[in-house]
């Protein structure tokens, strides 16, 4: 017991209270401690005592009487795989970190077991992420964006079906059925390595501001997600339609929603359109921002539901609900679709995403937002042409 505590990377405490507990489970065993036999501790939990109901009650309350010798190499085995399986759990978890060896007790690491890493360590991520995107070739930037525009248009329709077969009379209550079920899109695109437009106008934006990737790069990824966002969800609406999907109550919420998209002017299209992808690009901040799967969910499912909710327009998700109230029978035109919904919403969505997030938070976490530039005063001096020149930075000897 004394080498397992030695050897143990918990805290003393923690690796004597497994070792004491170990060692009371042994002496049970050595001492034949046996006031509950097998049917009746079997009884005492409510098993059934007919073989019939339960088979694996049956094969432990019937089985032969064996003497007391034989019950305590049982239970001695009993306790020596239990044993075996938290020395093991304990040696996996060493592995992977999650105890921290205490050095003269000094505290473990804070960040070891941060879920949540820093808004400006978020910051770098997603500046890296942006390099990483502008050196993919143009076929496999395709490929993410159609997969990505496929997963959204999977939500689309499992927000359709099931909002549209709620049989709710309340307005507000399908808008809630909806909204809670539309997030999983942005998970599903997220954690495959699928691209989205939306998203890539505040990720590309921040790579050029930081120097990580040029205007042809981000020109070629924005054009390339939007062409491969259309076909991924125009092909799930026209999956849906020629499957039969688009009939009943879901076709009549997707011809609603497709209506009221192409009702509104272009200027409240277009704040709406800014509005939705503030909070699209909050959401894969805050998914990039979290270390774990249930804080990525948590992360995109707020902001994802709270802009599906309060209606604002994201061109993505307006790639599948169009076409999809289009096929399902709304007396729309393609002109309308594209000059009274696509165009203002992309335009919108790209402002909100390179001027409010990637400006915003390269500003804030980044380069804009260095020297001079972080206070007011120093924006001024750089205004009036007072600003103190940049230091140079010496050249290294070679």
């Amino acid at each position: 017991m004394a080498e397992f505590k030695q050897r143990s990377s918990m805290s003393p405490r923690v690796a004597t209270g497994i070792s004491g507990l170990l060692a009371f489970g042994v002496a049970l065993s050595l001492l034949g401690f046996d006031s509950f036999s097998d049917s009746e501790a079997f009884s005492t939990l409510g098993a059934p005592s007919s073989s019939l109901a339960r088979p694996w009650a049956g094969r432990l309350t019937d089985r032969p009487t064996v003497s007391t010798s034989s019950r305590v190499i049982s239970h001695g085995a009993d306790f020596g795989l239990a044993g075996l399986a938290v020395l093991t759990s304990l040696g996996l978890a060493r592995r992977r970190g999650v105890f921290t060896r205490r050095q003269g007790g000094a505290a473990p690491s804070p960040g070891s077991m941060s879920l949540v890493i820093s808004p400006k360590e978020t910051y770098d991520t997603i500046v890296a992420k942006a390099e990483y995107l502008s050196k993919m070739s143009l076929l496999k930037t395709l490929h993410a964006a159609i997969m990505g525009g496929a997963y959204v248009g999977m939500a689309g329709l499992l927000s359709l079906c099931i909002a549209g077969n709620f049989n709710s009379p309340s307005t507000g209550v399908t808008s809630l059925v909806f909204a809670s079920l539309f997030p999983v899109n942005l998970l599903l695109v997220l954690q495959s390595g699928g691209q989205l437009f939306t998203g890539n106008t505040a990720t590309m934006a921040m790579g050029l501001i930081e120097g990580k990737c040029n205007l042809k790069h981000l020109a070629k990824s924005w054009i390339v997600a939007y062409i491969g966002n259309i076909i991924g969800c125009g092909t799930l609406a026209i999956v849906a339609s020629y499957t039969g999907l688009l009939t009943g109550a879901t076709a009549e919420l997707a011809v609603k929603m497709a209506m009221k998209k192409c009702h509104y002017t272009f200027g409240q299209t277009l704040v709406k359109a800014i509005m939705c992808n503030w909070l699209v690009c909050m959401a894969v901040w805050l998914a990039t921002s979290a270390q774990d799967l249930a804080g990525k969910m948590v992360g995109i499912w707020f902001p994802i539901s709270m802009f599906v909710a309060i209606g604002f327009e994201h061109s993505v998700a307006n790639f599948f609900m169009l076409p999809a109230g289009l096929l399902a029978g709304a007396p729309l035109s393609v002109a309308d679709v594209i000059f009274k919904n696509l165009i203002p919403v992309t335009i919108g969505n790209t402002i909100a995403g390179a001027l409010i997030i990637g400006c915003g938070f390269s500003f804030a976490f980044g380069s804009l937002g260095q020297g001079e530039r972080g206070s007011f005063r120093g924006l001024v001096r750089l205004l009036t042409g007072q600003a103190a020149p940049a230091a140079k930075v010496p050249v290294a000897a070679h």
